[in-house]
């Protein structure tokens, strides 16, 4: 099994991702949310050092926050996972005086059949809301996607978000790669570039956990000689940039704390004067 996109290309599917979710909804899985109003990052404060990453976490029109999750297998061991995961949200974006509310909503691929929505003790109630994909007839969406494509339809957003859950609507690992083949092979036909960019990013974040490690990466590859792979180039490019003007950042106001001249460190670093004196108000941090 897949051991999880790396970090690094990890941030950039979130980047890539984060505008075209917007205003998207659950309608599609068969959930009753208001539509996204934004993607949020899941690299939230941990409890456990092993402890795994949220699959998304999403800020809703209304102001709730929803913790999304997919699991291949029901097991009512997860119920305690979810529990660390409502922690972290609640840690960062919890604010005492202001109203919150969170929704924790778990896709069970096509493997599920049902499961127990709730865990019950006398100091909580844990509620889940849980959409099966078992319930979609995969091929069936498929082919009516493909159709419209053919047709010169342009498709809907429910069209793009069922794209790129169909994978998970198959039971079984090779069934889930084989559709997954198809979906990439249907998205390079779309000829909206923001919907196929979606569709490629959004099936590889999706499908992540449960495909072959060997797979996927063969997957990556082919989506690499697209027009999304030249937009990874640029992420990675933007995002080593952003890590060397950080460092050189955090050596300036090093300096500036050791009483280095301020016209050696423009020099150096390539600030500005205004650069230089915002960082001298600022508190060192090592």
């Amino acid at each position: 099994m897949s051991e999880g996109i790396v970090y690094q290309n990890k941030d950039i599917l979130f980047k890539v991702l984060g505008q075209t979710y917007k205003e998207k909804s659950f309608a599609a899985y068969g959930i009753d949310l208001p539509r996204i109003r934004e993607l949020l990052p899941t690299d939230l404060p941990k409890i456990a050092a092993n402890e795994k990453s949220i699959d998304n976490l999403f800020l809703l029109e209304d102001g709730t926050y929803a913790i999304v999750d997919y699991e291949s297998e029901y097991k009512k061991a997860n119920k305690i996972k979810y529990l660390n995961y409502i922690a972290r949200v609640m840690e960062k974006y919890f604010k005492e005086g202001e109203a919150f509310n969170l929704r924790l909503i778990v896709i069970y691929t096509g493997d599920v059949k049902s499961a127990e929505p709730t865990f019950e003790t006398d100091c909580f109630t844990l509620r889940t809301e849980q959409a099966f994909l078992s319930h979609i007839d995969g091929e069936a969406a498929f082919q009516e996607i493909r159709g419209k494509l053919q047709s010169g339809i342009p498709l809907t957003d429910d069209d793009l978000m069922k794209l790129v859950i169909l994978p998970l609507t198959v039971p079984g690992t090779e069934g889930k790669q084989n559709m997954l083949e198809r979906i990439v092979d249907l998205a390079e036909q779309i000829p909206d570039e923001g919907q196929r960019i979606f569709t490629l990013s959004g099936v590889i974040v999706a499908s992540d956990k449960f495909i072959n490690r060997d797979y996927m990466d063969q997957i990556r590859r082919r989506i690499n000689m697209t027009q999304l792979g030249q937009l990874y180039e640029k992420e990675k490019i933007e995002y080593a940039n952003q890590k060397v003007r950080e460092n050189d950042l955090k050596r300036a106001k090093s300096l500036l704390a050791e009483g280095i001249d301020v016209i050696k460190i423009m020099k150096t670093f390539g600030l500005t004067e205004e650069e230089v004196l915002r960082l001298q108000n600022e508190k060192v941090t090592v």
